[in-house]
């Protein structure tokens, strides 16, 4: 008797885990949210990084979620400038959110992913960039809303 395996379910199980994480930091079981939430923070933060930082963080998430990180980017568009008010509509629009909600769901993706990746990669990332981004993505400081532009 042959037994079948799916050679995906190793990566499968590993973003679950990642997903679960991050789901226990925003304080939701709603995977669906989870994964609109995380999926938007890499986004936008892999847009406001050069291409060597983006694919040397890249190299930290589990299999599917780097899917995730690389899907639609465009390395010769980045780094993206945009400030944290800029980001925070983004950020709302792109996972579906209220802008006032965007402060506290980025900082708990940050806080789970700090947990997650090896010590120091976070801190890397966000000393590339700016101190107000920053400080929305690890302490939910709220930035002013602006004018956005569009990429």
């Amino acid at each position: 008797m042959t037994t079948h395996s799916d050679p995906l379910a190793p990566a499968y199980q590993t973003a679950r885990r990642w997903l679960t994480a991050i789901a226990e930091q925003l304080g939701t079981e709603d995977h669906d949210y989870v994964y609109r939430v995380l999926r938007t923070w890499l986004h936008l933060v892999r847009d406001r990084l050069t291409v060597q930082s983006a694919a040397h963080f890249a190299a930290q998430l589990p299999e599917l979620l780097r899917g995730v990180f690389f899907d639609g980017w465009k390395p010769s568009r980045v780094p993206v400038r945009y400030d944290a008010a800029t980001f925070t509509v983004l950020f709302a629009e792109g996972a579906t959110i209220s802008p006032n909600d965007v402060p506290a769901a980025a900082s708990a993706v940050s806080a789970a992913l700090d947990s997650l990746c090896s010590p120091g990669q976070l801190e890397h990332v966000f000393t590339l960039l700016p101190a107000a981004l920053r400080g929305e993505l690890e302490f939910g400081t709220p930035a002013r809303p602006t004018s956005v532009r569009r990429r």
